[in-house]
């Protein structure tokens, strides 16, 4: 996929809102004939493009990001935004039928850019004119409007990545647009399908996750839906609804009214001098950046509404699977207006509104079984001017009036023909029968003749008598029992028991706590209980995960003596499961098909360790027994997408030809931009370098080491890019295919050809990568193994041993400025030896002296070892043109001279420069502006748009308290991305 990016700038205040392209001829009959159409055809959009990502990689695991863990790798990591806008061309795919049309950009995540209603010529999402990202996503550059799918975190660690896509035509004339991807961490599988139907004005998702791993993982998925608001914008949420929540439930207020104190606001008093202030549902009232989450609700709808326009939108889903309903503004008051700036040019403010599936807050992760696959789907329909809905369905919603006048309002999504609005008296007697032609975009008010009494209902039903939609009034609850409000635990040694101790350390693994870690909770529940098994096989899991196999090994053997001392069938068969995994990584086969076969027993288990074992025949040649086991596995636990390829590779090593190409299609039909099974089918890999990885992968753990070896082979030519750089270590898992093989002097050409690829951004990740790396690093003294081993193993905290590959490959000859950096950082936080760091800094420096994130971090290194103003003004001013590339180097500069008696030339210096502030690190440029008016006795005003920050009105929550302790509900700690050390 290309990118073309014209040389000439725009000036985007004077551009207009950039045109969708007609509909193409050949498809014109198509829509006539009321089917739905989609097509190919990029749009020119005025960009603010990302500079290249860091070369380094970014060890966040401490970063607090949305209520969890802000860790990015192995994804590199983007520090700046373009300050002027290019014209760029951005592929996109349009969706159109009679109601409704729809963009989508898969180059950027595969996010709705557009969604427009035909019949009141407005769009119901927030339409951005500009591609303007900020530095707010995971990984750095996020952008604003449109819908957003996030997952298995939020912001979507590849909302700015491209995925795969195709579109599906059906023959009910209704189209899907399938997007596809491997998320970055744990490389499960996503892909969300975009379904317009035939006379119909919903846009439905179709969503599938799979976990196409061994292990367990973690995930949330949220639709972020941005809307374009105004002081006459109002959000609603179902009328049961009472109570709304802050991130992970630390804090509750009512809604729609406020009835206390929430982010700092003291919204009952503002509505004293204001009538209505404390309203939440409308984006006039809030002044600062604020969460609220739905905490309870028996219904399945929300969305907002345009008063000015008369017009809004719904969004529904299966409140069984999919309970989370959430409002996000920055707030109505100078410092979320900065934050709107920085994200568009012209078209202002915006909230968002999210819907939550398996998840109904954030943090709130849920699991994957291995091999799991969640479906789901949701619904999003612009509404005419009926008002806020109070009861919805996929058919239709309803307003309901219950004061002086008794009247309903309903719009549907498709044709009803003679449709019956009835309202049904509290003893369900039919007391009002209307009837009425009904269209998409067309409100029927109607007031009925009696005086509303509680108990009533209002329906809308089909000509047939079908119900499209019921409204009941709430019913009305205690008000004095509120909501639970989460609290942070207790020390390890106030635990009261071993049970809690287990699930408090389980609780921060799921919900990867940034600044917490199981292991305290563990250590004390095993000083209690040396046998827990529970906890046991927990800490066996994270051993396994860092690739300390033997270390684990130990602690699932102590488990198992407990689990069977009485009973050799276990009721629970994680923990034998685990063991097999453990076995195969360590080479003991035998071991673990044991292990695997025992697992089985247990259902839970039968699909995963019945896989496993199917891949050990198939890797040991015993086709017929691995295509046995997997027809015995599809006739008892069906569900499991990982099966097909395995059985498509197995069919083919038995020159069953025509059962492998009957097999492979009916994967294609079901398995929309499966890479892999496309690889299978065409010989096509995907354009970027991890994906493809992971197809070599899977065909390795399936036994097919041709092709394997010829995927691998391929991605070795696949340039870095983005989502990361997969050139040496497909030469590294090659050269393993091959020793395993005997082909021991091929495997050294492809260590060698290795050690010379192009390695920016390559960050390994994973037990895979991990075991390639260190089979490299056994065959040969290979500095270049040694520093991307020693990448992983720091991310997975193995803190200690990176360092000492680190070391190694410098005395074996390493000698990039990654290497030192590395070094350097792991040095200060593992070693606590200064004097070392610093060398290692020094040396990246003078090897890569133009790079200004190595000036940045040597700087922060000096600040943490009690370097004076003088000495680090002294370091910057000898490189200032190095320190110009970087906002925050230019704060500390500026803060520097302040503080060595240079105000005017700080103050000059922060006024001349457009600044990018990260999300969660606001604040520092405004305070060092302030500083320095304030030495030079000017007084605080309002800052400057070229700061990018406005004043806040109210004091965010305190990360860090007066003793140094971290809050365990913090929101951001900017002090902690990466010079943290450990105990």
């Amino acid at each position: 996929m290309t990118i073309e990016t014209t040389a000439r700038s725009v000036a985007t205040e004077a551009t207009l809102p950039f045109t969708l392209p007609e509909t193409p001829t050949e498809l014109r009959a198509s829509l006539e004939a009321g089917n739905a159409i989609a097509w190919y055809e990029p749009v020119e959009i005025p960009t603010y493009e990302p500079h290249d990502p860091s070369t380094f990689p970014m060890y966040l695991d401490q970063r607090v990001y949305q209520g969890s863990s802000g860790r990015v790798y192995p994804l590199p990591f983007t520090e700046r935004i373009d300050s002027v806008p290019t014209l760029r061309r951005w592929n996109a795919i349009h969706v159109e039928n009679q109601y409704i049309r729809v963009m989508i950009l898969p180059e950027l995540g595969g996010r709705i850019h557009v969604a427009y209603d035909k019949t009141t010529d407005y769009d119901f999402f927030y339409r951005n004119n500009v591609i303007k990202p900020a530095l707010v996503g995971l990984a750095g550059s996020w952008m604003s409007g449109g819908v957003e799918f996030n997952w298995p975190q939020h912001h979507r660690p590849a909302t700015f990545l491209p995925v795969d896509s195709t579109i599906e035509t059906h023959d009910d004339g209704s189209v899907t647009v399938w997007c596809s991807d491997h998320d970055p961490f744990a490389r499960m599988r996503g892909t969300h399908g975009i379904h317009l139907s035939a006379g119909s004005s919903t846009i439905r998702l179709d969503v599938r996750v799979h976990n196409r791993t061994s292990l367990s993982q973690t995930f949330l998925w949220w639709a972020n839906v941005a809307v374009r608001v105004h002081d006459d914008y109002q959000s609603f949420f179902p009328e049961d609804v009472r109570y709304v929540a802050d991130h992970a439930r630390r804090a509750i207020t009512a809604f729609p009214q406020a009835d206390r104190p929430y982010y700092g606001v003291d919204y009952q008093e503002r509505a004293r001098d204001t009538p209505g202030a404390d309203r939440l549902d409308f984006y006039r009232n809030i002044p600062v950046p604020t969460s609220y989450m739905v905490v309870d609700t028996d219904h399945e709808f929300f969305g907002g509404f345009d008063h000015q326009v008369g017009a809004g939108f719904v969004h529904w889903a299966d409140r069984r699977v999919a309970p989370g309903k959430k409002q996000w503004t920055w707030g109505n008051a100078p410092f979320g207006q900065a934050w709107d700036r920085l994200l568009t040019d012209a078209d202002g403010p915006y909230v968002e509104l999210m819907a939550g599936v398996y998840t109904d807050n954030q943090p709130d992760f849920s699991w994957l079984a291995p091999g799991e696959s969640k479906r789901f789907s949701q619904y999003w329909y612009p509404i005419p001017a009926i008002g806020v809905a109070h009861e919805a369905s996929p058919e239709a919603a309803i307003h309901v009036e219950r004061g002086a006048q008794f009247s309903a309002a309903v719009a549907v999504t498709s044709p009803q023909p003679a449709a019956r609005l009835v309202v049904l008296s509290k003893d369900g007697e039919r007391v009002v029968e209307l009837s009425s032609d009904l269209t998409p975009g067309v409100a029927w008010h109607e007031e009925f003749p009696l005086t509303y009494e509680e108990g009533m209902a209002v329906r809308l039903e089909s000509a047939i008598g079908a119900t499209l939609v019921e409204w009941l009034a709430p019913v009305e609850v205690d008000g004095s029992a509120e909501p639970w409000t989460a609290k942070a635990p207790p020390a390890p040694s106030e635990v009261g028991s071993v049970d809690e101790l287990y699930f408090i350390g389980l609780h921060l693994v799921q919900y990867r706590h940034p600044s917490r870690s199981p292991l305290p909770y563990w250590t004390e529940a095993l000083r209690r209980d040396p046998s827990d098994s529970r906890v046991l096989t927990g800490l066996a899991e994270l051993a396994f995960r860092a690739g300390e196999y033997d270390i684990a090994s130990g602690y699932v053997k102590r488990a198992l003596t407990r689990v069977t001392e009485f009973n050799g069938n276990p009721r629970n068969a994680e923990t034998l499961y685990l063991l097999g995994l453990i076995e195969s990584r360590r080479g003991d086969q035998h071991a673990a098909h044991a292990a695997f076969a025992k697992a089985a027993w247990d259902a839970p288990f039968v699909a995963p360790a019945g896989l496993e074992m199917a891949r050990q025949y198939a890797r040991e040649g015993r086709y017929e027994a691995a295509l046995h086991d997997l027809d015995e596995l599809d006739a008892v636990a069906p569900d499991d997408r990982r099966r097909g390829v395995l059985r498509v590779v197995l069919l083919r090593r038995l020159d069953r030809l025509t059962e492998a190409d009957s097999a492979l299609s009916k994967l294609l039909n079901e398995e929309h931009l499966n890479p892999t099974l496309t690889f299978l089918a065409s010989g096509r890999l995907p354009a970027d370098g991890p994906t493809a990885l992971d197809v070599g992968l899977e065909l390795v753990h399936a036994g097919d080491d041709d092709g394997a070896l010829q995927v691998l082979a391929a991605a070795t030519e696949i340039g870095p890019t983005g989502s990361g750089n997969g050139m040496p270590l497909a030469h590294y898992h090659r050269a393993a295919i091959l020793d395993r093989l005997g082909r021991a002097e091929e495997a050294t050409t492809e260590r060698a050809l290795a050690r010379s690829a192009d390695r920016r951004w390559c960050f390994p990740a994973g037990l895979d990568d991990h075991d390639a790396l260190v089979a490299a690093v056994r065959a040969e003294n290979d500095p270049v193994a040694s520093s991307l081993l020693g990448m992983l193993l720091f991310d997975a905290g193995r803190r200690a041993d990176a360092l000492q590959l680190w070391e190694a490959a410098i005395r074996a000859g390493g000698k990039d400025s990654l290497l030192h950096r590395n070094a350097g950082l792991a040095s200060y936080n593992v070693a606590h030896d200064d004097a070392r760091a610093v060398e290692h800094y020094d040396r990246a420096i003078e090897i890569d002296p133009s790079d200004a994130r190595l000036l940045f971090e040597r700087d922060q290194l000096a600040v943490r070892l009690g370097e004076t103003d003088e000495q680090r003004l002294a370091r910057l001013s000898e490189r200032f043109e190095v320190v110009e590339e970087r906002d925050d180097l230019i704060v500390e500069y500026a803060e520097l001279l302040v503080s060595t008696g240079r105000p005017d030339a700080a103050l000059e210096l922060l006024q001349e420069r457009n600044f990018q502030p990260w999300e969660g690190g606001e604040g520092r440029v405004l305070g060092a502006w302030d500083r320095a008016r304030t030495a030079l006795g000017l007084p605080i005003a309002e800052p400057p748009l070229s700061l990018g920050e406005g004043r806040p009105l109210y004091e965010a929550p305190v990360a860090r308290r007066a003793n140094g302790e971290v809050d365990y509900f913090a929101t951001s700690l900017p002090d902690l991305l990466l010079f943290s050390r450990s105990e």
